[in-house]
């Protein structure tokens, strides 16, 4: 038996890259050569870990794992939505006028990512649910919402489709916003609407396609620090299993009770979903031992059944790329853990 093992995205960028970007736009041409080396360098020490699939470290990923296919537009202003981590706060961009188009699509970093890589590589998309933070709530004159939302989901729709047909082993939509959305509005009801969006969305591709096609959630992971950590997990799951994807990677690591949420993930789970479980925490500086993750999958595997299991991290090591709290050599390190403890559970429940 074999229990599949995924990253989530992101990998530190070298200090000489982020330096760079302190004074230089994303498409400057000089950046070129600083791109191509960290992305071979990622690639190179992900396939050292052992580890079966891997990403390019989101090293293109100018600012961060969301604006990526915004960034640079003349229609944006930086004043957007407020991203409120326990330390810090981050800024949305904010839709000024319309039509809302991407900039680039994420398939240009994989067809990259290809042509270096000799193991599957998956790749990380930001969800509809949040870009449509995007859009203020007092309107645009002349390009109303539903517009908004209707170039969005294409958009949305063009970039999976494209990631896709160029052979990614999965396309990971980030939605880690749905914890968040609780915080925000307890009630719920902004949490169902990102919910509705996001099914519009995926509504878009085949059952088979679907099985490609996976959402990450967590509470943040940025500086060493979190937006939604203190929101119950059985607040989400409910919702979250209502998305039509094949897979769902759920950070649980940095649970404080790893044992309730997985309860939660066995009641409301699904028989055709697969369950990435995280078993190693990005922002903890403590590297896990191969034995804890083995210990962590064992301990998942008492509630979700084996053929639905799976094994990740609890988040991207850098989703912005200014993020300097962990070192390359860390998140290399853990994620080493992480396949090495998923090959010993699986030999253990295999004689099971």
């Amino acid at each position: 038996m074999i229990i599949p093992t995924e990253p989530i995205g992101s990998i530190p960028r070298p200090l000489e890259l982020i330096g760079a970007f302190a004074n230089i736009e994303s498409d400057d041409p000089s950046l070129e050569p600083l791109y191509d080396e960290a992305i071979r360098d990622t690639i190179a020490r992900f396939e050292a870990t052992g580890s079966p699939v891997i990403t390019d470290g989101e090293q293109r990923k100018y600012h961060n794992f969301g604006t990526y296919c915004v960034d640079g537009l003349s229609n944006i202003a930086p004043d957007g939505f407020q991203l409120p981590f326990v330390s810090h706060v981050r800024r949305w961009p904010r839709l000024t006028s319309g039509p809302f188009r991407y900039k680039r699509y994420a398939d240009s970093f994989l067809e990259f990512a290809q042509r270096h890589a000799h193991v599957p590589v998956k790749q990380a998309v930001i969800s509809p649910s949040a870009l449509s933070l995007m859009y203020p709530a007092e309107g645009i004159a002349d390009y109303s919402r539903e517009q908004f939302i209707d170039d969005l989901l294409a958009e949305h729709e063009k970039e999976v489709r494209s990631c896709l047909s160029k052979g990614a082993h999965k396309v990971q939509i980030d939605f880690t916003e749905g914890r968040l959305a609780i915080k925000i509005d307890p009630s719920g009801n902004l949490l169902n609407s990102f919910i509705d969006l996001n099914n519009l969305a995926l509504s878009r591709f085949s059952w088979e396609e679907r099985q490609r096609i996976g959402v990450h959630t967590c509470p943040g992971a940025d500086r060493d620090s979190t937006h939604s950590a203190d929101v119950d997990y059985a607040d989400l799951l409910p919702s979250l299993f209502e998305l039509k994807a094949g897979n769902f990677y759920i950070a649980l690591a940095g649970e404080k009770d790893r044992e309730r949420v997985l309860k939660a993930i066995r009641q409301y789970m699904k028989p055709a979903q697969r369950i990435f479980v995280g078993v190693v925490a990005p922002i903890d500086p403590h590297i896990e031992t191969p034995e804890e993750v083995r210990d962590r999958i064992l301990e998942a595997a008492r509630y979700i059944p084996l053929e639905q299991l799976g094994t990740t991290d609890d988040c991207g090591f850098s989703p912005f790329s200014d993020d300097i709290s962990t070192s390359r050599d860390t998140a290399f390190a853990k994620i080493r853990a992480r396949i090495l403890g998923t090959s010993l559970a699986a030999e253990i429940l295999d004689k099971k």
